[in-house]
């Protein structure tokens, strides 16, 4: 099963490191988010990864591209044409698909562009820039059980985003943030049918508004309830917390054991 992960947009709000690269390419313990994200859902056996990437997108192409220099000790021998050697090799399970989805493409179109490379089969959707221990398979097992076209993970945490009606498991509206919201949220960790990109006009379609919205009032969107471990990284002061969890060696997302 294919995993989208959500790489494009310009990170403003974390503006000191995202003036030099995308925020999943923000490193926490000199990995980039977006690779602990990616470990989670390898841990629990997705290893098919889809990158929609816009803004500064060379920099996450480059990155993959020399993934094993980054992670492999190498030998370069200078007397013999510049022969490298790569020793002890850290590579990932993984084929990851790394498309340009434009500059200033919203969410949903970013979503629509990747269709060709996903083809009519459920995917699972996520942002770049949060991390977890939820079970992807349990969040599956659930999606799989009500036969809705989109499943979102809902969280309770104080917020800045967007908020969910729920009714149960079904989520009955989804709108925007006001000062006196702090219910459940979306935590992304999404799963997807094909049926979505129905939804999704154009590269101005926002996600979280034009096609969350619209499915709620179609009795299409269901919540997966987690209240185990999820932190987005949207300023300095998340990603200095998760740098720090991480240096502890007591990272509540390392679900993974190397």
């Amino acid at each position: 099963m294919k995993v989208v992960l959500l790489a494009g947009g310009y990170g403003t709000r974390i503006s000191e490191e995202s003036h030099l690269k995308p925020k999943p390419m923000i490193e926490i313990g000199e990995k980039p988010i977006i690779w602990h994200i990616m470990k989670e859902y390898s841990h629990r056996g997705f290893n098919d990864f889809i990158i929609c990437a816009g803004y500064k997108q060379y920099v996450i192409k480059e990155w993959f591209a020399n993934y094993y220099l980054y992670n492999s000790d190498v030998n370069f021998d200078l007397t013999a044409d510049n022969k490298m050697t790569i020793h002890n090799n850290m590579s990932e399970p993984w084929k990851v698909t790394i498309v340009d989805t434009g500059i200033d493409t919203m969410t949903g179109g970013r979503i629509k562009r990747v269709q060709k490379y996903i083809g009519d089969e459920t995917f699972m959707v996520s942002y770049g820039d949060g991390v977890s221990d939820i079970d992807m398979n349990d969040l599956l097992r659930f999606h799989k059980g009500h036969g809705k076209i989109a499943t979102i993970t809902s969280v309770n945490i104080g917020q800045r985003f967007g908020t969910l009606e729920m009714d149960g498991s079904k989520i009955t509206s989804f709108h925007e943030k006001n000062e006196e919201d702090g219910s459940r949220i979306n935590a992304g960790y999404m799963v997807m049918e094909p049926e979505i990109f129905d939804y999704i006009k154009d590269d101005s379609t926002v996600f979280e508004k034009d096609v969350l919205e619209r499915l709620a009032i179609d009795g299409q969107l269901m919540g997966y309830r987690y209240d185990g471990y999820w932190q987005c990284m949207d300023t300095k002061r998340e990603r200095d917390r998760l740098e720090e969890l991480w240096n502890s060696g007591n990272a509540p997302w390392k679900t993974w054991d190397n």
